[in-house]
C-alpha cells in the first residue's frame, strides 16, 4: 500500500495541524482510497519560539521596552488607535484615490439639480485646485526627493479621475478637498517609486511635508496636513477604514512572527527537522509519497536531496519555495547551479501563479520536475494556503502516484 506523508509548512501549530491534515486527507482520499496518508507534525518540537518571551519585539503601544522612540521633534503625536496612519498610507500605496473614495461614499453626492444657482459642478473644483499646482511640482518633488514626472504623471491622473468631483460633492470646504488631493498625488507618486523598487523611499516625515506643500499650493493652510484627513478622520467611513487596518497590522504582525521565524530557524538549524524526517520515512513501509507545503517543500527536498531513500516513490511539493532557494543559493543541501542528484525521485511541483510563495523547477531541473499549474481563485496570501481545498491539487497528486 503507498503512504502518503504529508508535511506541514510555516506558522502551522496545533490544533491547526490537525484540521489541516483532515482536509488533506479526505481530499486524498476521494481520489486516491488505497492511498494510506500519515501526518509529519514538525511544528510543535522544531517550529520556532520566542524564547525570550518577545523580548525582540517593538512594543504593541509603537514604543520599544527599552526606552523612547528617537524622533523629529516637528513629528506628529503618536496615533491613539496604533499605527493606524501608516496603515492608511500603506493602504493608499496600493490605491492612491482609496480616501477620496471614503469620502465619496460617505457623504451625499450632490446631482445637478441639487446645485446652488450659478455654482460650478463638483468636478470643477479640485481640477481648479490641482491648476493651481501647474509650474510648482518641480520645486516640491526635489524637496520630497521623488523625480518631478511621478509627481506630474499623478496629477494628470486625478486630474482626469471622476472621483476627485465626486468627493467634492460630498466636501463643502476646499481646504480640506485640498488636503485630500495633496494626499492622493503624493500616494500616486510613492507608488510609482516603490514600484520601480527604488533603493531609497522618502521616509514618513519627507511625505507628510510633501503633502504639506501641495496642499499649501492648493489653498490649505499648512497647520494639520501633515497629519491628512483631521477632522475628516471623524468621518464614519474613514473612522472605520483606520480601526480595520490597525487590525490588519495586529493580525499580521501576530501571524508573520512563527512563519517568518520558522523559515529562519530551519535554514540556520535545519538538520534535526531533516533526521526526525529521515527516521520517520525509515519507519513507513513503501512505497512513499512524500507530500511537502511550503516550507515543508523544502525540508522535503532538502532531506531527499541530501541522503538517498529509496523507499521514497515521488517528491510533491505544494506552494514550495525550494527552487526559488535553490537558484538563490540559499538551499543548504544543494548550491546552484549543482545538478539534482539522481537518487532524488521523481518531482511534482504544484503551484497557483497568484501564490507568490509558489516557485517552478522545471526551468532549473530539465526532465526532473514536473511543474503543474493550479487556479485556487483566491488573491494572495490566501491562494497560499487554498491549495487543500481545491480538488485539482489531489487530482494532480494521485495522477503520478506510483
Amino acid at each position: 500500500m503507498t503512504t502518503a506523508l504529508f508535511i506541514h509548512g510555516t506558522g502551522v501549530r496545533e490544533p491547526g495541524f490537525s484540521e489541516l491534515y483532515g482536509r488533506f486527507s479526505a481530499g486524498l482520499h476521494a481520489v486516491a482510497p488505497e492511498v494510506r496518508p500519515v501526518p509529519f507534525y514538525w511544528g510543535g518540537e522544531f517550529g520556532a519560539t520566542l524564547a525570550g518571551g518577545g523580548a525582540s519585539l517593538p512594543h504593541p503601544g509603537g514604543r520599544s521596552r527599552g526606552g523612547p522612540v528617537a524622533s523629529s521633534a516637528a513629528a506628529p503625536a503618536a496615533d491613539p488607535e496604533g499605527d493606524g496612519d501608516s496603515e492608511l498610507w500603506a493602504d493608499l500605496y496600493r490605491d492612491p484615490l482609496l480616501e477620496l473614495a471614503l469620502v465619496a461614499a460617505d457623504g451625499p453626492a450632490a446631482g445637478p439639480g441639487e446645485l446652488p444657482l450659478g455654482a460650478p459642478p463638483p468636478g470643477a473644483r479640485p481640477r481648479a485646485l490641482l491648476a493651481a499646482l501647474d509650474g510648482k511640482l518641480a520645486e516640491v518633488a526635489e524637496r520630497f526627493g521623488v523625480a518631478h514626472r511621478h509627481l506630474a504623471e499623478a496629477v494628470e491622473a486625478l486630474s482626469r479621475s471622476p472621483l476627485p468631483g465626486r468627493a467634492a460633492g460630498a466636501l463643502s470646504d476646499d481646504e480640506d478637498l485640498a488636503r485630500l488631493l495633496a494626499r492622493a498625488l503624493v500616494a500616486a507618486a510613492l507608488s510609482a517609486v516603490l514600484a520601480e523598487d527604488a533603493p531609497v523611499v522618502p521616509d514618513g516625515e519627507a511625505r507628510d511635508t510633501a503633502v504639506a506643500a501641495l496642499a499649501a499650493l492648493m489653498g490649505a493652510r499648512p497647520e494639520g496636513s501633515e497629519r491628512g484627513l483631521g477632522a475628516l478622520l471623524a468621518r464614519p467611513a474613514l473612522r472605520l477604514a483606520t480601526r480595520a487596518a490597525v487590525r490588519r497590522r495586529r493580525a499580521l504582525t501576530e501571524a508573520a512572527h512563527p512563519a517568518a521565524a520558522d523559515i529562519m530557524r530551519y535554514l540556520a538549524r535545519g538538520e534535526a527537522v531533516r533526521r526526525r524526517l529521515r527516521e520517520r520515512i525509515g519507519e513507513l513501509p513503501g512505497p512513499v509519497v512524500v507530500v511537502g507545503h511550503s516550507l515543508g517543500g523544502i525540508i522535503a527536498l532538502d532531506t531527499l536531496v541530501g541522503t538517498a531513500l529509496p523507499g521514497v516513490a515521488l517528491l510533491v511539493t505544494v506552494g514550495s519555495q525550494g527552487p526559488f532557494l535553490y537558484e538563490s543559493g540559499a538551499l543548504p543541501a544543494l548550491a546552484h547551479p549543482e545538478p539534482l542528484p539522481p537518487h532524488v525521485p521523481d518531482w511534482l511541483n504544484v503551484y497557483d501563479r497568484r501564490d507568490l510563495l509558489g516557485h517552478l523547477g522545471a526551468g532549473l531541473f530539465p526532465d526532473r520536475v514536473t511543474d503543474v499549474e493550479v487556479d485556487n481563485r483566491q488573491p494572495f496570501p490566501a491562494s497560499h494556503s487554498a491549495y487543500w481545498t481545491n480538488p485539482a491539487v489531489y487530482r494532480a497528486i494521485a495522477a503520478r502516484l506510483p
